[in-house]
């Protein structure tokens, strides 16, 4: 169970640099920039294919369609509420 203390100050000086390694991660993964760069290739993966480059249109519809429905509704609520 005993060991010497050079390989005890081996074993110490090895996790600090895992643990330092996995704080440089942690940071990088929750910085603003990589987050907004995350989300921002998301939402293009979304919209474009990423194979072809081409736009899904599919999708596109659908989220136009949406945002017609949504104007659409608040014309009506608001000729209602007049």
């Amino acid at each position: 169970m005993s060991q010497n203390p050079a390989a005890i100050e081996r074993e110490i000086e090895e996790t600090r640099e895992r643990l330092a390694a996995t704080i440089d991660q942690l940071l990088h993964r929750a910085s603003p920039k990589t987050i907004v760069s995350r989300e921002t290739a998301a939402l293009k993966g979304y919209f474009v294919d990423a194979e072809t480059g081409q736009p899904r249109t599919d999708n596109i519809l659908k989220v136009v369609g949406g945002v017609a429905g949504f104007v659409a509704l608040l014309v009506v609520v608001r000729k209602v509420a007049s």
